[in-house]
């Protein structure tokens, strides 16, 4: 998914970059839907308990327990709660819009820090090359060889127990989660910056800036990092709806969050013994998750193509 520009629209600061990009992305509008739903959606998150306030909604821990018959089973979408409860008597609503801060923090946040460990990776072992560049290209690949929801899994199995890993360094919770994403996400960035590093250090620029007297660190630093602007922003827009379906997994398998954390993962999870009968609860959880991954994914190949050599000859 090896991604170049021409070296013209690169400019320190990413300020071509971002020029370009948007000067692109406003001629197509499934990918301007797509962004207008991840603004709305980062939105519902940020501003979740003011939205819930609004629709007079009870928070997402609340039961109500006039919601339920005297067996405990949910009586369904009425007046007050809209998209029903669960089998607890918690507002399914409620628990939607809060749920979306978990999957953004978790997709963002692990996103974030793939694409920083990814880049490091990749840069160190694209320009030196050698026995450094065989040491990461095998950590990556035996990183790649291991089923990732099975590698997260256990992962956040064993973090997920008492304290933690690494004397309570990674304690249970959100956090624990955006970590074990990330370390399984930052492989495809390492990749990725690799191979743009090995082609860019052969060119006529790094060799004058060499000529030039410059050390390592400024060529990387002024040279190559504006170049790989647009590789890694298009994997960044990738991996987001990567991860936010890998914290769903983790979450619907029980080792995501904590309970009490409204998670649509965690929610699909509490309503799939009682679907059949009980579908509100499954149902409205999974169209946000669908919705979320679907708009990141086509926001993520609109860029792609925006920034596609090829696509600037059509």
């Amino acid at each position: 998914m090896s991604v170049g520009i021409p070296e013209p629209m690169v400019a320190p600061g990413g300020l071509a970059v971002r020029s370009h990009l948007w000067r692109r992305l406003r001629r197509d509008r499934v990918t301007l839907a797509a962004l207008a739903v991840v603004v709305a959606l980062v939105l519902v998150a940020l501003l979740a308990p003011l939205l819930v306030a609004a629709l007079g909604l009870p928070g997402p821990n609340a039961r109500d327990r006039g919601a339920v018959d005297a067996f405990g089973t949910p009586l369904g979408p009425s007046a007050a709660h809209p998209l029903g409860v669960d089998d607890l008597g918690r507002d399914v609503l409620s628990r939607i819009i809060y749920g979306a801060r978990v999957s953004l923090l978790v997709g963002i946040g692990a996103t974030a820090l793939a694409v920083a460990l990814g880049v490091v990776a990749g840069l160190v072992a694209g320009w030196y090359g050698g026995w450094v560049d065989a040491v990461v290209s095998r950590l990556v690949d035996a990183l790649l060889s291991f089923p990732v929801l099975l590698l997260g899994l256990g992962i956040a199995s064993a973090c997920s127990l008492g304290e933690g890993c690494l004397d309570g360094a990674i304690a249970p919770g959100v956090r624990t989660v955006v970590l074990v994403v990330a370390l399984v996400a930052w492989t495809s960035v390492a990749r990725i910056v690799r191979g743009e590093v090995l082609a860019l250090r052969a060119r006529e620029f790094v060799a004058a800036a060499r000529v030039s007297g410059h050390g390592d660190g400024w060529i990387l630093r002024r040279e190559i990092l504006p170049n790989l602007a647009a590789p890694v922003l298009v994997a960044s827009s990738l991996i987001v709806p990567q991860t936010i379906l890998l914290e769903a997994a983790l979450s619907f398998l029980g080792v995501g969050v904590a309970p009490s954390t409204p998670s649509w993962g965690a929610m699909i999870a509490d309503a799939a013994p009682n679907f059949d009968t009980q579908w509100w609860y499954m149902l409205f959880p999974g169209l946000a998750l669908l919705v979320t991954v679907l708009a990141f994914n086509l926001l993520g190949d609109g860029i792609q193509d925006a920034l596609d050599p090829k696509a600037q000859l059509r």
